[in-house]
């Protein structure tokens, strides 16, 4: 399991000269699986996906709230805002982390924390490529190179946006979610039940 957060921020703030201005909590794992999946799979998805977050907002905190400035940003998934299919784990801790994400900007904004939630779905890494036959169905098909992800955040962090989608058609699927969510859940299972008969 991951260890406290102070072990990267202290030996990063002593390295740039006492303080941290941007933390990226980039840290993440794939988990796949149902409500079945093994306890220490989901164990290891919400300490990954969500407390090692917590902890470095933990430990950031105290000194961007008395300067009353700092970056967090959060890479959290498109499966944060919907979900994915045949990956109960990931989905699950990935909402979470956009919910801690949210929490933190409504609730330290106005003491100058800056926030940003980066969504993005399929990326060209490994994990793409672990992620198998739900992967190939839901996120090949519109996969972004990791330098794209770059550019969708350098442009949010500019323009001081918490919510960052490099895929823009994200925001019509989170619509879509929120107004008819009958619907929208229809349509998921149509997508799991092909990969059912496919994968």
């Amino acid at each position: 399991m991951p260890g406290d957060a102070s072990e990267i921020v202290a030996p990063a703030r002593e390295a740039l000269g006492g303080t941290v201005d941007v933390y990226c909590a980039n840290a993440g794992v794939a988990s796949g699986g149902t409500e079945a999946a093994d306890d220490k799979v989901w164990a290891l998805a919400w300490d990954v996906n969500v407390m090692a977050h917590v902890r470095a907002a933990h430990a950031l905190l105290p000194q961007w709230l008395e300067r009353g400035s700092g970056r967090f940003v959060s890479t959290v998934s498109a499966a944060g805002l919907l979900t994915m299919i045949g990956a109960a784990p990931y989905s699950v801790t990935k909402h979470g982390a956009y919910a801690f994400a949210e929490w933190l900007s409504l609730t330290y904004r106005h003491r100058g924390l800056k926030v940003h939630a980066i969504c993005p779905q399929g990326v060209r890494t490994d994990m793409l490529t672990a992620s198998g036959s739900a992967g190939d169905l839901v996120l090949a098909p519109t996969a972004i190179e990791p330098e794209d992800v770059a550019d969708a955040l350098f442009d949010g962090i500019e323009n001081d946006r918490f919510l960052i989608l490099p895929h823009p058609e994200v925001a019509d699927f989170y619509q879509a979610r929120a107004t008819d969510p009958e619907r929208w859940l229809t349509n998921m299972n149509h997508i799991q039940r092909k990969w059912e008969t496919t994968g």
